[in-house]
């Protein structure tokens, strides 16, 4: 009988290799719609039906890239049921992920109180 703890690891292998694999996959599509994109997180269901990739835009336009790559999740879905070893190959749903954005602006925000400070001092 297997241990109960080993299940989260298996989602989280199973999460970090569809993002290796997706990642991969994507350098290969020909949609010009798609800009340089890095895969940044992928999360698995439980029941491995379904898989939220999340993704960050380098050069492009984040919209156009999400609804090319949401486009393209049934091709990426197959090609990854031939790359994986496991039963059940979740249905891809791509986000663009705002958290560099967010860490640009906060860290401009933080900049702009610590030289309204320095002047204040």
């Amino acid at each position: 009988m297997r241990h109960k703890k080993s299940v989260p690891n298996r989602s989280h292998r199973v999460a970090d290799q569809i993002q290796r694999d997706v990642a991969e996959l994507i350098r290969g599509l020909k949609d010009p719609r798609i800009g340089m994109v890095t895969v940044s997180a992928v999360d698995v269901s439980p029941d491995y039906a379904h898989a939220q990739v999340y993704f960050s835009v380098l050069v492009g336009d984040p919209q156009a890239s999400a609804q090319a790559l949401n486009e393209a999740a049934g091709f990426l879905r197959n090609s990854l049921f031939k790359r994986l070893q496991i039963h059940t190959v979740p249905t891809l749903h791509f986000h663009f992920d705002r958290t560099t954005e967010r860490a640009a602006d906060l860290t401009a925000l933080i900049a702009r109180a610590n030289a309204t400070r320095a002047q204040e001092d």
